[in-house]
């Protein structure tokens, strides 16, 4: 009923709802008091342009049978943007719903009163359904959170590809690159020894390539890319309680994660990746410098945020040798940061 009332234009739903009433009472279902009086509400504030979706939304759910919009973890998409699998797990729950309503285990009259304890058991009850197995085995709530993440890593493969092919382009554009072998020995050389030390930020450079100091590959080609492809797609968890002592607060909003250390999506790795190298040797590449080049203008809040997400990358390029102490691109950084930005976006989880 409730469905049906919001298909119809809020007027004419308003102007139908006595004759519904009696047509429900005749016929023995006329449901309660409280109901018709919030569909007036609810009604009305649509006919009057003040509603908003969340008073649709918490109007629906009172009804005992309409999910909660997010569910643990698990956000329900619009009916039209479902997947066959959120469909078909909705309309399972809605019929779980359904039945505990008709045993008495969900009373829509204080959901519709906004009782707080009838709120919390509509959830709970909700949450119980979802993470425990249905007769054929599967879990709802462990189904649907999978085929989410395997919606975000078919996209995230994407954009790796649409990233990588773009790059590729610019680099054709702007030549040969020689390897630099002197100046990657000795950056290689100085690397080996950092991370024999430890400390900042070699530790956070060794987890984010996901290498062990005391294990290190021979190849000094191998070990940069390495190092460097960790700075763009970190693989192992950050040392936090180290980064606390270097970043400010603002800056470790995205540790909860441990691939999140460097905020930044593919297309400001490209857009920075592209400016440096048909840039060259030479190339300002400081924190704000890197910021510009990923799209942050003057007066942006973006600007501020891209800005001290950079301020890391700035730490480990200078301790790699991709910046020099002026924070310019070198030779080396010139020929290894778009290997490293190509090798991170082939990463393989």
């Amino acid at each position: 009923m409730a469905h049906l009332l919001l298909s119809l234009p809020a007027a004419d739903a308003l102007a139908a709802l006595p004759g519904l009433r009696r047509e429900l009472l005749e016929a023995r279902n006329p449901f309660s008091a409280a109901f018709w009086e919030s569909a007036e509400s609810v009604l009305g504030l649509i006919a009057d342009h003040r509603a908003t979706v969340g008073d649709v939304r918490q109007w629906l759910e009172a009804t005992g049978t309409e999910p909660t919009g997010i569910i643990g973890l698990y956000v329900w998409e619009d009916e039209s943007d479902r997947t066959p699998l959120a469909q078909e797990i909705h309309a399972l729950l809605v019929a779980h719903l359904e039945k505990r309503l008709i045993t008495g285990d969900i009373d829509p009259d204080r959901l519709v009163a906004g009782d707080r304890a009838a709120t919390d058991g509509y959830r709970e009850l909700q949450e119980h359904w979802m993470t425990s197995p249905l007769p054929d085995g599967r879990v709802p709530m462990t189904e649907l959170l999978d085929e989410v993440d395997e919606d975000f890593f078919a996209e995230w493969d994407a954009a790796e590809q649409a990233a990588s092919d773009e790059l590729r382009a610019v680099l054709a554009e702007v030549g040969e690159r020689r390897r630099p072998e002197a100046e990657l020995e000795g950056s290689c050389r100085a690397l080996r020894a950092a991370l024999a030390r430890g400390g900042w930020p070699a530790d956070l450079m060794a987890s984010c390539g996901g290498v062990d100091p005391t294990d290190l590959p021979s190849d000094d080609a191998e070990l940069w890319l390495t190092l460097a492809a960790g700075v763009v797609h970190p693989v192992g968890e950050p040392p936090e309680d180290d980064l606390a002592e270097h970043l400010d607060e603002d800056d470790l909003g995205g540790l909860e994660n441990d691939v999140s250390l460097i905020a930044l999506d593919h297309e400001e790795w490209l857009d920075v990746g592209a400016a440096l190298a048909r840039g060259g040797p030479g190339t300002p590449a400081s924190a704000e410098d890197l910021a510009r080049y990923a799209g942050g203008e003057d007066g942006d809040d973006d600007l501020d945020v891209l800005v001290g997400w950079f301020g890391t990358v700035v730490e480990l390029w200078r301790v790699l040798g991709v910046i020099n102490d002026l924070e310019q691109l070198t030779r080396l950084g010139w020929w290894g940061l778009p290997e490293a930005l190509l090798r991170a976006w082939a990463h393989e989880a």
